[in-house]
Order: C-alpha cells, then sequence, then structure tokens
C-alpha cells in the first residue's frame, strides 16, 4: 500500500549538493556535503543565510578536501552536523546552537567511526555514515552499503557521549534492488518511536565516487525491534539524499526532501513527499 504523491514544492538558489535537511519554524535548514556553511532558509521572506561550520568556510570544495556533511538533527536546543567518516578528513561532528546557528562545539569522532568499521568488520574506506537521528540517550547513525561489502547498517551508539565510554549496537538491512542494483541508506529522521529513511540505488561500489543514478526509496524502521515496517520506491531517477518531517495527521504524513545532484550549480530542489499510512 503506502500510496504516495512526489513534487517539486520549491528551489533554493545558492545551495549545491544538499545532503541533509531540517524543517522547523517555517524554515528549511540544510547541509551540503561540498560546503562548510550551515543554510537556514525562511520559505515566507525566501531569504537565505549562511552560518559558517568552519574557518574560511566556502562552498563547493575540491572533493578531496571537503568535510563531506552529510547528515543533520536537532536535540534539546542543540543541532548536530556530522561528516561521513569515509575519509580522514570527513569525522568532524559540528554542534551549533539552535537558536543563533553558531557554532558551540567541534569534535573529532574518529574513534566512534573506527569503532563501528572495526565492530561491523567493514573494509577500509566502506564506512559512509549517511544519516543520524537520536532518541532518549540513543544515537541512530545509518551507515550508507555502497562501498565493496555492500553492508547497510544501523548503529546504535549508547553511553556517555560519543567520544569515550559507548557501546554499539549493530542492524544490518538488505534493501530491495531498483534496476538489479541494491538500495543504500542516505538518511533518516526520527518520528515517535519510528525512524524513517531514504536510501539509493547508485551504480557504484565505492564511497568515494559517485555513479548512475537508478532510483530512491523510502521505508520506516521501528526503534523497538529494529525491524523494517516498509519499504517504497518513489522515484526512478533521483538521488534524494535529505528527509525530514513536514507535517503529520491520522491518516498521512508528509516529509521535505532534498536531492544532491553531484554538481556545481548552486542550486537546491526540496520535494514535498505525501505518504498514506
Amino acid at each position: 500500500m503506502h500510496k504516495f504523491t512526489l513534487e517539486i514544492l520549491f528551489q533554493i538558489i545558492g545551495i549545491g549538493s544538499a545532503s541533509g535537511l531540517m524543517f522547523k519554524n517555517n524554515q528549511v535548514l540544510v547541509v551540503g556535503d561540498n560546503s562548510s556553511y550551515f543554510y537556514e532558509y525562511d520559505i515566507a521572506t525566501k531569504t537565505l543565510e549562511r552560518h559558517p561550520l568552519t574557518e574560511n568556510p566556502s562552498e563547493n570544495i575540491a572533493k578531496k578536501d571537503k568535510p563531506d556533511f552529510e547528515a543533520v538533527t536537532e536535540y534539546e536546543g542543540k543541532i548536530y552536523i556530522f561528516g561521513s567518516g569515509s575519509t580522514e578528513k570527513r569525522t568532524k561532528m559540528m554542534q551549533l546552537n539552535a537558536k543563533t546557528k553558531t557554532v558551540e562545539a567541534t569534535t573529532d569522532l574518529s574513534d566512534l567511526y573506527l569503532s563501528m568499521q572495526t565492530f561491523a568488520e567493514l573494509p577500509e574506506g566502506d564506512l559512509n555514515i549517511e544519516g543520524v537521528a537520536r532518541k532518549d540517550d540513543e544515537w541512530f547513525f545509518f551507515n550508507r552499503g555502497n562501498g565493496a561489502k555492500g553492508k547497510n547498517i544501523v548503529f546504535t551508539v549508547q553511553g556517555k557521549n560519543l567520544t569515550e565510554e559507548f557501546n554499539i549496537i549493530t542492524n544490518e538491512y538488505k534493501l530491495p534492488k531498483l534496476k538489479g542494483i541494491r538500495a543504500s541508506f542516505t538518511d533518516a529522521v526520527l518520528v515517535g518511536d519510528i525512524l524513517y529513511f531514504l536510501a539509493t540505488a547508485e551504480n557504484t561500489d565505492s564511497t568515494y565516487n559517485d555513479g548512475e543514478v537508478l532510483g530512491s526509496l523510502i521505508g520506516s524502521i521501528d526503534t523497538k525491534t529494529m525491524k523494517i515496517g516498509f519499504t517504497k520506491k518513489i522515484t526512478d531517477s533521483h538521488k534524494f539524499e535529505g528527509l525530514t518531517l513536514y507535517k503529520e495527521t491520522e491518516k498521512e504524513i508528509s516529509f521535505l526532501l532534498c536531492e544532491d545532484k553531484d554538481t556545481e550549480e548552486l542550486k537546491a530542489d526540496i520535494f514535498l513527499l505525501n505518504l498514506k499510512k
């Protein structure tokens, strides 16, 4: 079942390679995987603000140098932005004040990411965190299985913090194939006790190099059982990499999605996905 509609809601000029987003107070907050800015777009006024995440921030950073910010989530008045962990330069977590959007702390998650890689027996270069969500004292890290081993994994991290005294639980998932290629996680958002996720089929076995996009799907995981509730293909051609809750009723749940076009063009299409429950 799960009938759906998908349409472009609006376009934001000034953002390229959108990879993660949040919706709050009629604003869309966006991270791009080749940028060191955090973007704040006001839907009513159609204005865009840029908040620097690093010293000497830049857009369209060279692939070998970029921090590869792929995931964003909010918890108790703080916004957390995560690098993918796919190279040594992509292991940073940025903590921002949710009101001012200013950076309060920068944390190196190298030890956590190495522990994830070791615990899941991932080859070097196969770790690729694309979505993060938090529920109480648990963090959920979504590893995109587009590396050599093709492991789609949700790492549940429990403990005092993300740099020491943490415990890791892994759950591996075999997602559907689209046009013969296995889909892999690209983002996730927590709604109540349910993790909704995006996954894209891309014809590549590398966490570094892009490939032909063959479609995307949406699905759900119950945090109580960590079992998949459903999956539904939503496109044959788009590489959706950002997912956030827009609104919810008894019969329908709506999300905003962003697309990573893997180009240097500073335009971001924001899509509206309506999904029947």
